[in-house]
């Protein structure tokens, strides 16, 4: 199979949704779909919990939480699906939008009793500036929720985005039976918790089949008859083009938990989701059918194996053909690396690849070289766009209560802030260390994975600063002296770019006052200089 083979067989996406959506459990669903997993590993109540499959992660299995972005490919109906499951929780968002960097479309997940929340309104903001397609499950139409036609109405006005239903509930809540499938014209029946997978159970070409009313119900039935009749009247057919664009969002209704309505999201997004689709990079766009490997890393995760302490970045080959074994030139340290173990993933599981093509998302073993941005060729100079480090707006000191285990410490601040978990910020005098995030829930990861996988124990000393900024002058007398005098309001991140930590947004203010050519910026990307 030649490489242009290789590229149309594939679909890389993100799942991304408010926590407890449901978005765990749907991934969960694919995966059995396409034989990945054979035990779903849902929670069915309180005194049996078997932790989801992406879900690996010591603390994530405690809390019921993912807190990590999970990579998963397999094979479907001859289509490689890589799948990229992300943190919910919005404390977690910054590896969220910098995961939404390495996918060509998205799933959204939508709670049916809580419709759109917060944290739907800005991942869809960042789908949005990217005009990312996006498709649209509505879950857990086995409880009780908000009205579908209401449900439409608040995705088109809060998420600015048009809507074209392509499944409808039969019922809801204790009386759902199952989703019918408008385009199709057939039934999946609600089965609950019989079996992992659901099947459909009648296919008819007419809705008003009197065979419907043995599995429907007749009053349920006739309801389902009359808003399939609205739906026509009220929705634009579906158009793949303006899904491409970002413009028009399928939307399904089902239950992931128990895999009622799914099917026909794999089966749908197969045929519409794109396959991958060209790069941005500073220098040119990147297309994936040119005959030279390219790639850049979004992830990395330390101690995916708590026995070996290895490091894994997450790699999203651009274009050409990755070959494990093979030298390729990293553009930042302008050097050659080779890469003798390369894997692809389901979930902590993995298994070593020899190859990779454009859209897949694999993983190498890094001894401490790589870093969140980098970017390997096979020897063009480039840089590509899109994964930024965000301000944080809660900054604390580290405090190590430990002495003799500063070296433990030392490390596992470093290859944590590495991740992306949080950023790292040095002080001087003294060497201090500063860690920022953006929600409470970072800081209690991040004691938790240095007490657990590195054996050092730590404070975190709250700072009064509610913002950490990257600035450029135009003027650099002006920038000497604003060093100068703001001494002890400076820091460096990782890249030994300046940092200026903000009291508040008067402080900002007053000192573009004080130094016209000064400039603040909320993202490190905004100002990088290639």
């Amino acid at each position: 199979m030649g490489l242009i083979d290789e590229i149309n067989r594939r679909r890389t996406f993100a799942i991304i949704s408010h926590p407890d959506a449901g978005k765990t459990t749907l991934t969960e669903k694919l995966l059995l779909f396409g034989g990945a997993i054979h035990v779903a590993g849902a929670v069915k109540n309180n005194k049996i919990r078997k932790t989801a499959t992406s879900d690996f992660l010591e603390i994530e299995k405690q809390r019921g939480i993912s807190v990590a972005t999970s990579v998963m490919s397999f094979d479907y109906k001859g289509i490689k699906i890589n799948i990229l499951d992300t943190p919910g929780h919005k404390d977690f968002a910054e590896d969220t939008y910098r995961t939404l960097t390495a996918v060509d479309s998205v799933i959204l997940v939508v709670d049916s009793a809580k419709g759109v929340e917060a944290q739907t309104r800005r991942l869809m903001e960042v789908c949005r500036m990217r005009a990312t397609p996006v498709m649209i499950f509505i879950n857990k139409m086995d409880r009780e929720g908000k009205d579908p036609f209401d449900l439409l109405e608040e995705l088109e006005q809060e998420l600015n985005i048009a809507v074209s239903p392509f499944t409808w509930p039969a019922g809801r809540g204790s009386n759902f039976k199952g989703v019918y499938n408008i385009f199709k014209n057939n039934i999946q029946l609600y089965t609950p918790e019989k079996s992992n997978l659901s099947e459909i159970l009648l296919e008819t070409a007419d809705i008003s089949d009197p065979v419907l009313e043995e599995y429907v119900g007749r009053e349920t039935l006739g309801h389902l008859w009359e808003e399939i009749d609205l739906i026509k009247d009220m929705y634009e057919s579906f158009q793949k083009n303006l899904y491409l664009e970002g413009y028009l969002a399928p939307v399904f209704f089902g239950s992931a938990l128990n895999n009622t309505g799914v099917l026909e999201v794999i089966e749908t997004f197969i045929e519409i989701a794109p396959s991958p689709t060209r790069s941005e990079a500073h220098e040119r766009a990147v297309k994936p059918d040119e005959p030279d490997f390219t790639g850049y890393i979004f992830k990395i995760h330390a101690n995916l194996d708590p026995k070996h302490r290895n490091r894994m970045a997450f790699l999203r080959v651009c274009s050409g053909v990755f070959e494990r074994n093979k030298l390729y030139y990293h553009t930042r340290l302008n050097k050659k690396m080779r890469f003798s173990s390369s894997a692809e993933f389901i979930a902590n599981t993995r298994s070593t690849i020899d190859e990779a093509y454009p859209g897949d998302v694999i993983g190498v073993y890094d001894t401490g070289s790589l870093k969140i941005g980098d970017t390997l060729t096979e020897g063009e100079v480039l840089h590509f766009k899109g994964v930024p480090n965000f301000a944080p707006e809660l900054l604390r000191e580290v405090i190590n209560r430990d002495p003799s285990k500063s070296k433990q410490l030392e490390k596992g601040v470093r290859q944590l802030t590495d991740e992306g978990l949080a950023q790292l910020f040095l002080q001087q005098p003294g060497n201090r260390k500063i860690i920022g995030t953006v929600g409470e829930l970072q800081f209690d990861v991040i004691k938790f994975r240095l007490e657990h996988e590195y054996g050092a124990a730590c404070d975190l000393k709250p700072l009064p600063y509610v913002k950490a900024l990257w600035f450029t002058f135009g003027d650099n007398t002006e920038l000497r002296e604003f060093m100068s005098r703001k001494a002890g309001f400076i820091a460096y991140d990782k890249d030994n770019s300046p940092v200026f930590f903000v009291e508040g947004e008067w402080m900002v203010k007053i000192i573009q006052e004080a130094y016209p050519s000064a400039s603040f910026h909320t993202t490190s990307e905004s100002f990088r200089i290639v």
